[in-house]
């Protein structure tokens, strides 16, 4: 039989913009990803067997959330109710017993905990210590690190960093700016593997080095346009020229530089040159926290498009590849978007970095 639309769902705003939030966690169950996606179709109107396609399950998930979401709003699909299914064979003492262990203090010897571990301290099976584990989202495997700015003026540069991406000056250029130093030209000492089906490409683990170089980056905030130069060395010299390099195009407009506190930046010689230059105010980034200049996000994309994977003979082939990239971002070219506040930044000045314990 022909499939018809069933009545559109209404569903506000606030609760569209969570449901849309949770539908893109990777970190969240399943089971609530997916009736998240559900709700939303069904505001559209979409008939239930299509919207069950769309998303890969059946018929009667999408007609129960449907029902759950109209009579109990949001609260209701983050919750399971109780079923006929088979009752749980672990008593919360072991679950207890299971979580304590796993946060306590590893073996001698030990960094952290390994299922196995856990299972024989407490006496169950390796597979129940991971089910808890992935229930209650505790990871023994990974860590986090972070670093924590000491900066005395934290409060007023993140206000003005954040305050200048969300409301730049009015017929001003905001452009962030900083180097990328130490790019190194290897080259492996064997050629690589290529890829094939079912194989990774493998290079070998020993490198030549055959010499390093500089990249000095401007990032114009508002069309997201990349002006870059190379030098073999950073110093004070190269960051004023390349400040002629940035402004040259606009003689006569006011430049707003975001940049962090290295000491290429700050050295007398720049802060004399840039004193006598008033179309310059410099916004500097709390210490530790140069993830806030919108050019390190550039960076980043730099890196793993052009020289993690690189196999270069010569200083010049990284050079060579950074233009070409820069030349390619160019034109299609975008900005970033800040969205968070100073105070929603200021509680989590720290940074993080998530690594993995084992090989």
């Amino acid at each position: 039989m022909p499939s018809h639309p069933a009545p559109a769902l209404d569903v506000p705003d606030d609760d569209r913009a969570i449901l849309t939030t949770w539908s893109r966690r990777y970190t969240l169950s399943k089971r609530l990803v997916t009736r998240s996606r559900i709700v939303p179709l069904v505001s559209e109107g979409l008939p239930h067997r299509q919207i069950a396609a769309r998303i890969g399950t059946t018929l009667p998930p999408v007609q129960l959330w449907r029902s759950r979401y109209q009579q109990e709003g949001l609260a209701s699909l983050e919750v399971d109710r109780p079923g006929r299914g088979r009752p749980k064979l672990l008593g919360e003492d072991v679950r207890a017993r299971i979580i304590s262990v796993t946060v306590s203090q590893p073996l001698r010897g030990h960094t952290h905990w390994s299922s196995r571990q856990v299972a024989k301290e407490v006496g169950v099976s390796a597979t129940t210590v991971l089910d808890i584990w992935r229930e209650d989202r505790l990871r023994p495997h990974r860590t986090r690190g972070f670093k924590y700015s000491t900066d005395p003026e934290l409060e007023a540069k993140v206000t003005d960093v954040i305050g200048l991406y969300l409301h730049p000056p009015e017929g001003a250029l905001v452009l962030c700016v900083d180097e990328r130093s130490q790019i190194q030209a290897l080259d492996r000492t064997q050629p690589l593997l290529p890829m094939k089906p079912g194989q990774v490409e493998r290079p070998t683990h020993d490198c030549v080095r055959h010499g390093t170089a500089t990249l000095l980056a401007a990032f114009d905030m508002a069309t997201g346009t990349v002006t870059g130069r190379t030098h073999s060395r950073h110093r004070h010299e190269d960051f004023l020229r390349f400040l002629k390099v940035i402004a040259a195009p606009y003689p006569r407009v006011q430049i707003h530089l975001v940049l962090d506190n290295y000491r290429t930046h700050k050295h007398p010689e720049v802060r004399a040159r840039l004193a006598e230059n008033p179309r310059f105010r410099l916004h500097f980034t709390p210490t530790s926290a140069s993830w806030m200049n919108q050019v390190e996000t550039w960076f980043s994309i730099l890196h793993r498009k052009a020289i993690q994977r690189g196999v270069f003979r010569s200083v010049r082939a990284p050079i060579a590849s950074i233009q070409q990239l820069i030349a390619e971002w160019d034109e299609t070219k975008h900005p970033f978007t800040r969205v968070k506040t100073p105070s929603q930044v200021l509680p989590r000045t720290d940074v993080e970095v998530t690594s993995r314990a084992g090989p």
